[in-house]
């Protein structure tokens, strides 16, 4: 099952002023930051009262983000729930109807493991599992 909301990813055009909407804005802290692990997406990982919210930001040339800006504009992207066994719950989820993007898990930001729902099996928001790293930061 899910266990509780880990993080949501916010679509930004410029992570720059993302990161001052975040930390002065909502007082966030900035946990750590990355290229994604094809390179196409700048991620940072800000914590915020009892949950992260990830920024993802386009890099030079294509990538899945800038296509969403793009159809979609800035702003909520996904919602991200962490659970114990992520390949038990895509088992789960499948079996109950769900659509996954993602069969298998796979390695996502800041050392996590992730899979993906598609939107249309889940009230139109894109659903991320996540398992974070042992060792994850949160306060």
């Amino acid at each position: 099952m899910l266990k509780e909301v880990h993080h949501i990813g916010i679509a930004a055009a410029d992570m720059e002023a993302a990161l001052r909407l975040y930390t002065e804005g909502a007082g966030a802290r900035l946990v750590e930051r990355e290229p994604s692990t094809d390179g196409t997406m700048d991620i940072a990982m800000l914590w915020l009262g009892n949950a992260f919210i990830e920024v993802l930001a386009p890099k030079q040339g294509e990538s899945a983000i800038k296509k969403f800006i793009e159809k979609r504009g800035e702003g909520l992207h996904h919602v991200a729930y962490e659970v114990a066994d992520i390949e038990a719950e895509l088992k789960r989820l499948k079996a109950a109807g769900y659509e996954l993007i993602d069969e298998k898990p796979r390695p996502g930001a800041m050392r996590s493991t992730i899979a993906f729902l598609k939107p249309k099996s889940t009230g139109g928001v894109l659903w991320e599992l996540v398992v974070p790293p042992k060792d994850e930061r949160k306060g």
